[in-house]
């Protein structure tokens, strides 16, 4: 006889399973292509997360998240550095559900974390204008940090309007708008397990 704790995971897992190709099949036409897969992506915060590992070796580090878009990136990556840490968020946007940065960067959270004489990395999604990154980082450079670095997963190739230099980059990509593993548009795409290009159509049809 099947027992039935067994029975219950394995519809579970298929439920999760078809719910995960759903998402996909449902969203596929509004993704012009991928640029990186789930493997990919892993494979990418392995080796970001080793050296940040060696990096910081000997020493306890503040974690300063920006939400909502790297809120995958983080928890993957730091699952992958097994040195003590704290973690603490930020809530700051300066596209405000357009396509293109408007260039004020508005904070939700006004916190400053409790970061003093500590090492400090600042995990973002993407580095595209460097409004956003450039307006954290003086933000908590202002609680007296011991350093600063920053990690994004993704480095737009691109002239920016303010100058922010990562110390960690997954990716390099084009200057396309991206979505998934946690980037949106319009708050939307965020939960697709791989990153890749909106279709321009859409974001034509958003300006209208």
């Amino acid at each position: 006889m099947t027992n039935t704790s067994e029975y219950t995971r394995c519809v579970y897992r298929i439920l999760i399973s078809a719910s995960a190709g759903a998402l996909v099949i449902l969203v596929k036409g509004d993704v012009e292509r991928v640029l990186f897969d789930e493997p990919a992506i892993h494979r990418r915060l392995d080796e970001i997360a080793a050296q940040i590992s060696r990096d910081y070796r000997d020493r306890e580090l503040s974690v300063v998240a920006v939400l909502h878009g790297s809120l995958m990136f983080v928890a993957d990556l730091l699952r992958r550095i097994p040195l003590p840490l704290k973690l603490d968020c930020v809530s700051a946007a300066s596209y405000h559900g357009k396509s293109q940065s408007s260039g004020e960067v508005v904070f939700k959270e006004v916190t400053v974390p409790d970061v003093a004489d500590r090492d400090v990395l600042i995990l973002d999604d993407i580095l595209d204008t460097g409004h956003t990154l450039a307006a954290i980082r003086e933000t908590v450079q202002r609680a007296k940090p011991r350093n600063i670095q920053v990690c994004v997963l993704l480095s737009k190739k691109r002239e920016r309007a303010r100058e922010v230099y990562p110390d960690y980059v997954g990716f390099e990509i084009e200057d396309e708008f991206v979505v998934g593993y946690g980037l949106d548009f319009r708050e939307r795409y965020r939960n697709l397990p791989y990153i890749g290009v909106l279709r321009k159509e859409l974001l034509e049809q958003s300006s209208e």
